[in-house]
């Protein structure tokens, strides 16, 4: 029988109508209870008139995924191209962007860096660490500023120290092993205000160290992988101080990662985060300033045993400061900050350079006709010291239909300025362009949402008329890759997603599924080879179940179809099972089970059914 016959009568079998007896509100994290905080005015998810989507901490833990790159890969029109396993070369793209355009935030710290986009997922965090992700699909330049050009990920971390400790061990195909331990705990302080009042202001911490090794799927594709997190609350009960520090470090062969005859690459990476928050609330004002601190170094071997031929070192330094503030009135919310960074870069390749940048952005928030239209216009002004001054306004509106249904709209202007890569590098295979200029579009966004006590679902057309777009091209076979800027691309499409929670007997069963379809027209422009650009994502379809019949045993399906432009597709299924037993759980997890070949991105082979157990212990 086909694979994909037996999937659709798997979900099929899940939706028969003897199965769907209870029609009760099901108690769990309901979406509109979350707010969403990478938006600068901070909303309830239902009453946002974006596309977002938000990865539950109950999703990521019923998910088969073990890295953020496969745990994105589970969201239609997010295209996450992996070389390799475990996440540990991906590029991220939404809805056609190019992985420079999509811009990562954590914990509302934006992390993209200054070299290249393809360091974007070192800064991938353990999913031990993680309690949501918010996913804001469409333009974000005016909220965010540069890199937020077709969307935007902000990782929220863990607070709360409950059910969070824990230890594991996976075990694996390929000699894959991975260890994790996450420590949380809460202490006691107290201050004297006076001679007799003390008030007591507990601090909460958690740690996580993770390693992950494997002698890969092929030859020269061996890794090791180390994570360390560390999160601390202080002063929690009045204005709390918040302090994260992330340090991973990376250590991979390259099999032609970068070229179709480059076998014997190699490359190491190491990037940390230091970040410190604060919030302080009036009746109608509230100001959010942080302080962080973004390191990123890259040291690429051309061929591994050999240094000698070719080798890159990168090393970038990013230090910010941001404000963000809203202030409520009888004339709705305003939302308005300031963001300055100053970003270092020393390489080998590409020189010593440096960048200033400041974001400044303001926004308010109009509720109408009692409350049922709401129309947010806005505006970012941003300076870069080698690109100038950009100014890119845009509005959101929304009108709820009734309390479940809310239609939506957002147009605005995004851009991207180079990065240090796209202006200055020289490689064997690739060619920088000094000349090139910042990338710009025009988007526009309808759409519709659905809200209800157990089924939640939008629908989303989307365009964006992009000018000067950067790509990697060449009109020969033998001829290097060089950073171009094309003319102009045409992106259309339409989104749809729909999650579903029901009981089936006794247990509570989850179904999502979603689609996006994508055209891009390079309008007069001729090209005969494009790197990143024109081999999107037509068809991208995805499901999950996440179901559980019996009382210990739960089990997961994930589904993958995609379509590119360049006309090759492929199907993947990953399954999960886990089985509960006091504090301990055991698990199995099986990636492309039906042994599908494909390729994401590149020339690199993903490797065909592989297989982990696990355990862990909760204490």
């Amino acid at each position: 029988m086909n694979p994909r016959l037996y999937l659709l009568l798997f979900i099929a079998s899940v939706f028969l109508p003897k199965n769907t007896v209870a029609q009760e509100i099901i108690k769990g994290q309901a979406l509109d209870s979350i707010t969403i905080t990478s938006a600068r005015i901070e909303l309830p998810f239902k009453e946002n008139s974006r596309t977002i989507t938000v990865i539950t901490s109950k999703d990521i833990q019923e998910s088969p995924a073990t890295n953020l790159a496969e745990l994105l890969q589970q969201e239609a029109g997010i295209d996450v191209r992996r070389q390799g396993v475990n996440g540990m070369q991906s590029d991220l793209y939404i809805r056609g962007g190019s992985f420079d355009q999509t811009l990562l935030l954590i914990d509302g710290i934006k992390v993209e860096d200054p070299q290249t986009g393809h360091h974007t997922l070192n800064m991938a965090l353990p999913l031990e660490v993680i309690e949501r992700i918010e996913i804001i699909k469409g333009p974000a330049a005016r909220v965010f500023g540069q890199n937020a050009f077709t969307g935007a990920i902000n990782i929220v971390t863990k607070s709360s120290v409950d059910s969070i400790n824990s230890i594991g061990y996976r075990l694996g195909s390929y000699d894959q092993q991975q260890v994790s331990g996450t420590l949380g705990a809460q202490l006691g302080g107290s201050s004297v205000i006076g001679q007799a009042s003390t008030i007591f202001r507990p601090i909460s911490i958690i740690a996580h160290a993770s390693v992950n090794t494997s002698e890969g799927y092929r030859y020269n594709t061996d890794f090791e992988n180390k994570n360390y997190f560390v999160k601390g609350r202080f002063n929690t009960n009045r204005n709390p101080i918040e302090m994260i520090g992330y340090f991973s470090e990376r250590k991979f062969g390259a099999n032609q990662f970068y070229a179709v005859d480059a076998r014997d690459q190699y490359e190491e990476t190491q990037s940390s985060l230091v970040g410190l928050s604060t919030s302080f609330k009036a009746e109608k004002l509230k100001i959010t300033p942080r302080a962080y601190w973004k390191r990123n170094q890259d040291m690429y071997l051309y061929i591994r045993e050999n240094p000698e031929v070719y080798r890159n070192l990168h090393i970038s330094n990013k230090l910010g400061i941001q404000v963000n503030a809203s202030y409520a009135s009888t004339a709705g919310i305003t939302g308005f900050g300031v963001d300055v960074a100053k970003v270092f870069m020393t390489s080998t390749n590409l020189g010593e350079r440096d960048r200033l940048m400041a974001n400044l952005f303001v926004e308010h928030r109009f509720s109408l006709a009692n409350n049922t239209l709401d129309i947010t216009p806005g505006v970012s002004v941003n300076y870069f010291s080698d690109f100038k001054f950009h100014a890119f306004p845009g509005v959101d509106v929304g009108y709820a239909i009734n309390d479940k249904v809310k239609a939506y709209a957002n147009i605005g202007y995004t851009y991207r300025v180079p990065t240090y890569t796209d202006l200055y590098y020289v490689g064997p295979r690739d060619l920088g362009n000094e000349n090139l200029v910042p990338e710009k579009a025009l988007s526009e966004e309808v759409g519709l949402k659905y809200f209800g006590a157990n089924f939640n679902a939008y629908v989303a057309i989307f365009n964006r008329s992009s000018d000067n777009l950067i790509d990697y091209t060449k009109e020969n076979e033998d001829d290097k890759w060089e950073a171009t800027n094309l003319k102009s691309l045409n992106s259309t499409g339409a989104e749809l997603n729909v999650s579903s929670r029901f009981k089936s007997g006794r247990y509570i069963q989850n179904i999502s599924l979603g689609y996006t379809y994508l055209d891009e027209n390079l309008n007069d422009v001729k090209t005969a080879y494009s790197k990143y650009v024109i081999n999107s994502l037509t068809h991208h379809f995805t499901a999950s179940v996440r179901s559980q019949f019996l009382k210990n045993i739960s089990q997961s399906v994930v589904y993958k179809f995609a379509e590119r432009a360049s006309g090759t597709s492929y199907s993947v299924v990953d399954v999960q099972a886990t089985l509960t037993i006091s504090d301990f759980e055991l698990s199995i997890i099986g990636n492309n089970i039906f042994n599908a070949e494909y390729i994401e991105t590149g020339f690199v082979p993903m490797p065909k059914g592989n297989v982990l157990v696990g355990v862990k212990y909760s204490f």
